[in-house]
């Protein structure tokens, strides 16, 4: 096992154990990395279920978990709601509701398509408001905070990323399309005020739906890293928006999914039309970043890949599922599961977890060889991704909350 080898499983084993020790706060859990060392159920039915709650309106957003409490948002037609409920048995601790005026979105898309954010303080909602996107905080017992405009917002799908709360800022992508004009905002987690403000040239570039994810730098200290098809792979000083590095010109298609890093390595997915169509492998060097290799068979579109140890899962919208070398490329093997996907895989226990648009929860072994995998219906359409805190399950279908496994 070379040097960059050993970091890569170290980090990635690492960050896993950071995610048990943590609670899951924010789309695909710390980081965005989308691991845990939890070990939840690796065959259930509905009958093993902590407890299933019918929620008040439709969405794909994902829940976040903090302690003894899971928070999701859902919409009806003319309402946007935040939820909270009690981990232990599913009750609705408070329910906040948002009159909006609908706008016109992708028909895939929805008004409750965002992942809050939480912290021990405040959980932080994102949404589209007219033809502005609004940030919203609110503290642990539904009380509000802060609410803010972050500027003029411009794409043609309907909303886009999901907010990530990182050192006290609240950090927020908004890559337009068009001749509108593109930012990265961070805002101070406990006032709402702005604390840095990024200007980002559209350049006439397809609107960017990716959720940032969040990396140790070169000196320990953590790095907001955005996909877009503008500006390529971009990271910045969550405290100050500082540039940390740029790596330009690497997509022409949409970036939807995620990037996801680990060690010096940072992988991203660009497409269009429902499949995947670019890709990206990263290398951050001392004499700056360099592009390892590109991929183009097996890309996922909307889902965001997950890292694990030395291999990288690609889950792609169609059911192909690939595990490929993170260090070279090389594939290890691809093998198509049934369904389609939007949510993304995340890995715990040593296996991936993800829902298929149909309603299945599709669990495969995190290994360097193909298994059969197992597949729970779970009775209805999802688009979200699954979240795990203390060996629990989190799986939000169309319009129920579902808890299952750690009690």
């Amino acid at each position: 096992m070379n040097g960059l080898t050993l970091r890569v499983v170290l980090l990635a084993l690492a960050t896993a154990t950071t995610a048990a020790a943590q609670d899951w706060p924010r789309f695909r859990g710390p980081g965005g990395a989308g691991l845990s060392d939890a070990d939840p159920p690796e065959s259930f039915t509905a009958e093993d279920y902590n407890w299933r709650v019918e929620l008040p309106g439709k969405g794909h957003s994902s829940p976040v978990v903090w302690g003894d409490k899971v928070f999701v948002t859902c919409a009806t037609d003319s309402l946007r709601k935040v939820l909270c409920l009690a981990a232990g048995d599913g009750r609705v601790l408070w329910s906040r509701d948002y009159a909006f005026e609908p706008v016109r979105m992708h028909k895939l898309n929805g008004h409750a398509s965002a992942t809050p954010a939480v912290d021990a303080e405040r959980v932080v909602v994102s949404w589209r408001t007219g033809m502005e996107r609004t940030v919203l905080a609110l503290n642990h017992a539904g009380e509000k905070l802060w609410e803010r405009a972050t500027g003029a917002f411009a794409a043609a799908h309907g909303a886009t990323s999901s907010p990530v709360l990182v050192e006290g800022v609240v950090v927020v992508a908004q890559d337009n399309e068009g001749e509108h004009e593109s930012s990265l905002t961070g805002l101070d987690a406990a006032k709402g005020e702005t604390v840095w403000t990024r200007k980002r040239e559209t350049r006439d570039r397809r609107a960017a739906f990716s959720t940032p994810a969040v990396r140790a730098g070169a000196d320990g200290k953590p790095e907001v890293v955005f996909s877009s098809t503008a500006h390529g792979l971009t990271a910045l000083d969550p405290k100050t928006g500082a540039l940390r590095w740029e790596v330009d010109g690497l997509f022409d298609s949409r970036c939807v999914g995620s990037p996801v890093a680990a060690g010096e390595i940072v992988f991203a997915t660009a497409g269009t039309g429902g499949g995947g169509k670019e890709s990206a492998a990263v290398a951050l060097r001392a004499d700056g970043p360099e592009v390892l290799y590109r991929l183009r068979r097996g890309l996922p579109y909307v889902p965001t890949p997950v890292i694990v140890g030395e291999n990288l899962f690609l889950w792609s919208d169609g059911g192909m599922v690939s595990c490929v070398r993170l260090e070279t490329g090389e594939e290890v093997w691809r093998e198509r599961v049934e369904g389609s996907f939007y949510g993304s895989p995340i890995c715990a226990g040593g296996r991936l977890y993800a829902m298929s648009n149909e309603g299945e929860l599709v669990i495969l072994d995190a290994a360097a060889t193909f298994e059969v995998p197992e597949r729970i219906d779970l009775g209805e359409p999802t688009q979200a991704t699954p979240a795990v805190a203390g060996d629990v399950l989190y799986l939000r279908t169309e319009r129920h909350l579902i808890s299952v496994g750690g009690i």
